[in-house]
């Protein structure tokens, strides 16, 4: 079967991850959907547009069991994996369908900003299945992100808007 390489950048979950065990070959797998949502800008000046792609990946074993642990909805990543179609008959009619699954996420935000995220919004439950809360931090001092900048504290969360909701729609 032919599938399509997909690369997301900067994208945001519009929701938590939500993780269940399946049925594989070799026993119970894990198996987690998100949805990431990129903006694409196009234009220039007053012609100047902007499009929003949101994709539902899928995630399998240790995978989506580690992204079900440390995302939450706002989270921030790259995702790259593959697009393949999912076409079948329903009622003598063709059904179409794409489906997407991750290889590669990275996780983009700090220490520190995932667990203020993940803090705020609590466990995302799924099927009866308990989703794993993220440990508070060990000590009082502020993490540093990349290049030595000092990350978000949990005061800046006060940024978003009075529901909570980081994703401006």
């Amino acid at each position: 079967m032919a599938f399509v390489r997909v690369e997301q950048r900067n994208a945001h979950l519009a929701g938590g991850v939500r993780l269940h065990t399946v049925e594989g070959r070799d026993g119970p797998v894990s198996k987690a959907t998100l949805t990431a949502i990129s903006n694409t800008r196009r234009g220039s000046g007053e012609n100047r547009g902007e499009e929003a792609t949101a994709i539902q990946w899928t995630l399998w074993g240790k995978q989506a069991e580690n992204a079900a642990q440390y995302l939450g909805k706002g989270s921030h990543v790259n995702v790259v994996g593959r697009v393949q179609n999912n076409n079948y008959d329903k009622d003598g009619e063709t059904v179409y369908s794409m489906a997407f699954t991750a290889e590669e996420v990275d996780y983009l935000d700090t220490k520190a900003e995932g667990e203020a995220l993940r803090a705020k919004q609590g466990p995302v439950p799924d099927e009866g299945n308990p989703v794993p809360q993220a440990k508070p931090a060990a000590s009082a001092k502020p993490a540093r992100g990349s290049k030595g900048r000092k990350a978000a504290a949990p005061a800046a969360q006060a940024a978003l808007d009075e529901q909570g909701d980081p994703i401006p729609f």
